[in-house]
């Protein structure tokens, strides 16, 4: 950690990546709608891995070690998954609605912490997982209410099955970053899931319209840039004075899912990400790890 650093510099530097990846989840929202979300998710993992390719060489970087590499081909698995069932999922279900499910990620990363890194699975998780879950079922409720249709409802619960695989990759992150810098990490994971989606491609995926090709490069280099921000930030301020920021994104979801999509926040959103998020701050607040949001990705 830097102590030359301002802890309001690396706030903001954090607030500015999630409002960077807030932008960057509305132009994979109209790419996934406009050509499917396996389209948007390959062509913008191969832009990025040209992006953070360039940077890595520059920067005089090596081919990993074989540890090294091993976390990052389970990462970029695990992640790559991830963000597809979650792209799909934000084609079909309100932007903000979409993010207030992903704050489920580090609560479940808690548990699986304990399982997989021997960690004890403290009473303030039990009960922010419990806070959580109810701030879930006000959101189905709100579904239910709204008579939502099958999509919506499918749409949902990817995004939900994308939270739990995000869960594992924060687990494989902890390990990965004590191997290797913010731009290797970012590099070998979207390399990984770009190879991983190739051979699917002629079946499932097309040639991006020329028309796309802007918004496909625009999604990566933003996706990168986030990323470098949070990885700054995050080395140079404590997890609990940056853990505010990551809720900003239900926030940015909120505007521009209304300002591009003509998305309204139902009451039951609200409700259920205030109880989503109060949940996350129970579970993960000190000695455990501070929340993320899908912008590790």
């Amino acid at each position: 950690m830097s102590a030359r650093t301002s802890p309001v510099i690396a706030f903001g530097a954090a607030a500015l990546g999630i409002a960077i990846y807030s932008v960057m989840d509305t132009l994979m929202k109209r790419l996934s709608i406009d050509s499917g979300a396996y389209s948007a998710v390959l062509w913008r993992s191969w832009v990025g891995v040209v992006l953070t390719g360039a940077l890595f060489l520059a920067r005089g970087g090596r081919w990993p070690g074989r540890q090294a590499l091993a976390l990052h081909v389970a990462r970029g698995a695990t992640g790559g998954a991830s963000v597809l069932l979650f792209f799909w999922g934000l084609a079909r279900v309100p932007m903000a609605q979409s993010i207030a499910l992903t704050f489920l990620a580090p609560l479940i990363a808690l548990f699986l912490a304990a399982f997989t890194l021997g960690e004890r699975i403290r009473r303030a998780a039990i009960l922010g997982s419990l806070i959580a879950g109810v701030g879930v079922l006000v959101i189905a409720a709100g579904e239910v209410q709204a008579q939502a249709s099958t999509e919506t409802v499918l749409g949902s619960l990817a995004i939900l099955a994308a939270s739990i695989l995000y869960a594992v990759s924060l687990v494989l992150l902890r390990r990965q970053a004590q191997v290797a810098g913010p731009v290797e990490v970012a590099l070998f994971t979207m390399l990984v899931i770009a190879v991983l989606m190739l051979p699917a491609a002629p079946f499932v995926s097309g040639w991006p319209a020329t028309a796309q090709w802007p918004a496909i490069v625009v999604a990566a280099a933003l996706g990168s840039l986030s990323a470098l921000l949070l990885a700054w930030a995050y080395a140079r301020a404590e997890a609990q004075i940056l853990a505010p920021v990551e809720y900003t994104a239900f926030v940015w979801a909120a505007l521009l899912g209304y300002a591009v999509f003509g998305e309204r926040v139902s009451p039951f959103t609200l409700v259920g990400a205030a109880a989503i998020i109060g949940g996350c701050v129970v579970a993960v607040r000190r000695p455990g790890p501070g929340p993320h949001s899908e912008a590790g990705l």
